[in-house]
Parts: C-alpha cells; sequence; structure tokens
C-alpha cells in the first residue's frame, strides 16, 4: 500500500511543481510580453514622427517653391534699374516712350515696404493706354496711385502716372531656390 500512496504523493508533488513552474515561466513570458509591446509602441510612435517630419519637410519645400513665386511679385531693393528698364520696355513694345521721372522709397505699410514711381509716357492715344495697361497689370505688386491724361499737339498724348510697387529687401529669397534679380519685361 505504500507504492500507490508514494506514487501519489510524487505524482501530487510533480502537478504542483510543474504548475507553480508553468505560473513563473508565465509571469515571465507576461514581462517579456510587455517589455515588447512597450518597445512596438515605441517604434509606432517613431516612425509616425518620421512620416509627420518628412510630410512636413515636403510641405515646406513647396512651400518655398511659392515663396520664390511671391518674391517675384516684389522689386527688390537692388533691382530698382531692372525695374525702370521694364518700364521703358513696356512702353517701346506699345509704341510710346516712357520717362521715369522720380523714385522713392516709401516707409513700411503693413510690414511691406514699397517704391513710388512717377512716370511720364507719350505717344499716340492707343499707345499710351496700351502701355498704362501693360504697367498696370505687370507681374508686380503695382498700384496706380494717380493717373492724369492729356492731348499735346497733333495727335500726341502724354499720361503722368504715379504708381506704387511692393518691394522686399535685397535678403528676402527663399531658402531652396534662387530669386532672380531681374524683373520680367515682356508685357
Amino acid at each position: 500500500m505504500r507504492t500507490p500512496i508514494i506514487h501519489a504523493v510524487i505524482a501530487l508533488a510533480l502537478g504542483v511543481s510543474a504548475v507553480v513552474a508553468y505560473g513563473m515561466w508565465y509571469a515571465v513570458v507576461k514581462a517579456k510580453s510587455a517589455v515588447v509591446a512597450d518597445l512596438q509602441s515605441q517604434i509606432d510612435a517613431k516612425r509616425e514622427s518620421a512620416m509627420r517630419i518628412s510630410a512636413a519637410r515636403a510641405a515646406l519645400s513647396e512651400i518655398a517653391g511659392d515663396e520664390a513665386v511671391v518674391q517675384d511679385y516684389f522689386v527688390p531693393e537692388t533691382g530698382v534699374v531692372a525695374f525702370i528698364d521694364s518700364l521703358e520696355a513696356r512702353g517701346r513694345s506699345g509704341n510710346a516712350t516712357v520717362s521715369v521721372l522720380s523714385v522713392s522709397k516709401d516707409a513700411a505699410v503693413k510690414g511691406r515696404s514699397a517704391f513710388t514711381f512717377s512716370i511720364s509716357i507719350t505717344g499716340t492715344f492707343d499707345a499710351v493706354m496700351r502701355t498704362v495697361g501693360a504697367i498696370e497689370y505687370a507681374p508686380y505688386a503695382v498700384s496706380l496711385t494717380s493717373l492724369s491724361l492729356g492731348q499735346g499737339e497733333a495727335d500726341v498724348w502724354h499720361a503722368s502716372v504715379k504708381l506704387s510697387v511692393g518691394s522686399s529687401p535685397t535678403n528676402a529669397t527663399a531658402s531652396t531656390t534662387n530669386q532672380k534679380s531681374v524683373p520680367k519685361t515682356t508685357p
């Protein structure tokens, strides 16, 4: 009778030790799973952060291109002479004569500075008006502040125009693109 009791005690001891070993192994695996889950969440966070950084870089490069396009609408402080040349070229293309009488730099209004030009345009009525239109609708931040039109001798007309053109400081260029220093001359 001893053998069955001994066998039962040994089986019970083995069963208890198996349950205890299983419990300890389960605790170890659970701890490792928690560490792995934490590492996975860190990886996911870093991946998401990298994707946001990549999207931000793409947006910034797109904005830099847009910034360069917008900067082309302003006359840089060092590009006044080239802008005057473009005004005269617009007059020649419209068969009129454009003379720049004065140029002055306005104080900054709402954070933007501007140049004020006083110009005279002479030619036929059609040529004068086409030149005024070409200047007014030039690809710049231009606004006509005054316009007076008069007829001289025969078919010679003259217009006195004051216009304001937005300007930008010399160092206001897009960081990833080059800004053209010569303004557009096509009407």
